[in-house]
């Protein structure tokens, strides 16, 4: 790893739990955590800058540090503070852009990494089961978190042609949660009572947070023997969880609507603050994304501890209990499926549930 290390969006969880990590990484000589506002949560012994990466200064703060290695983790689908939207996508697109331009002038760069999301593949229903990294999407994201992940994603393979002497790895990372999430989806799965897409149970991957530190320690440093860590790599835990599976083991209900009235359901939960039920999540929650991780584990040589049941499990712990306990559910599900259908023989659901 470089001798100096530069994080970005260190006042967020998962900034400030990166920049303690990497402190204890050998031949790590210094670590600069940059961002807005002060954050709420130590960062031990590194040196925090409070710099905004929108404004040209934060090319001062990489020359006078001497930085040869940049982890740009302030891009995300959720404000920090009183901060709304607008402020989200200029930190985004127009802080990426200053960043980019602050390193492209940086003598001693060596190394950067970008956290970016698998929403660049967008939710369509003519996607196909699984993205790899060079599948291109069906329908780009028109607006929100996912539009602005492609747009960044844009910058960083134009710094790349023009510095080909830096390592430049992209982290696409599924959706992020653990104990303490902080993401639009999280704040949707903690709702009483899940709206849902009326004939849709959308597939959905997880990545665990300790995970992502701990990906993001190996594409900061040197690449071990027999990887490399430059490129572009989904990251995500292993096997997958429909939405209605999620609803159970979080012991929370669903309500399923008509796709046309959903966005008059997030509108209304944005408006009382509930959760930033967006366009793009309303997509994901339909049609749902699976993108393969091979290339994370063959190139990257990373493998996650936590699959994404796992992942979900520890999550769900951190949510309390739900308004039907699990249990219930899952016996009243059970049940559900004992019925005879229409036609044929009783049992038939419960064998075809099975075959799944």
């Amino acid at each position: 790893m470089g001798k100096i290390v530069l994080v970005t969006g260190a006042a967020r969880q998962l900034g400030g739990r990166f920049v303690r990590r990497v402190q204890r990484e050998p031949g790590v000589d210094r670590v600069i955590a940059v961002d807005a506002v002060t954050p709420e949560h130590r960062l031990g012994d590194a040196v925090f800058v409070r710099a905004d990466i929108r404004r040209p200064a934060i090319a001062r703060v990489l020359a006078e540090h001497s930085v040869d290695t940049v982890v740009h983790l302030d891009v995300s689908g959720k404000s920090l503070g009183a901060g709304g939207r607008t402020t989200v996508k200029e930190t985004n697109v127009i802080g990426t852009m200053q960043l980019l331009g602050a390193c492209q002038k940086s003598p001693t760069l060596q190394r950067f990494v970008v956290k970016s999301s698998t929403s660049v593949y967008g939710s369509a229903p003519r996607d196909p089961a699984v993205f790899t990294e060079t599948t291109p999407p069906k329908s780009l994201p028109s607006g929100g978190f996912a539009k602005d992940a492609v747009e960044v994603e844009g910058y960083v393979r134009g710094f790349a042609r023009r510095r080909p002497d830096v390592a430049v790895c992209v982290l696409r990372f599924a959706n992020i949660l653990g104990p303490e999430p902080d993401s639009p989806l999280a704040d949707y799965l903690a709702l009483p009572v899940l709206p849902t897409v009326l004939g849709y149970d959308p597939r959905l991957q997880f990545v665990h947070e300790d995970d992502v530190v701990d990906v993001l320690e190996i594409a900061a440093r040197e690449p071990r023997r027999a990887t490399l860590n430059s490129g572009t790599f989904n990251i995500a835990g292993d096997g997958v969880l429909l939405l209605s599976q999620c609803s159970r083991r979080l012991g929370r209900p669903t309500v399923p609507v008509l796709l046309p009235a959903v966005t008059w359901v997030g509108a209304a939960l944005r408006a009382v603050g509930m959760t930033d039920f967006s366009p793009e999540q309303i997509r994901l929650l339909t049609h749902g994304r699976v993108v393969s991780t091979t290339q994370m584990r063959e190139t990257l040589g990373f493998r996650p501890r936590y699959t994404t049941a796992e992942t979900f499990a520890e999550f769900a712990r951190g949510r309390g209990p739900g308004l039907l306990p699990p249990e219930r559910m899952g016996r009243a599900v059970g049940r559900l499926a004992e019925l005879p259908l229409p036609g044929g023989a009783a049992g038939a659901a419960h064998s075809t549930d099975g075959a799944r």
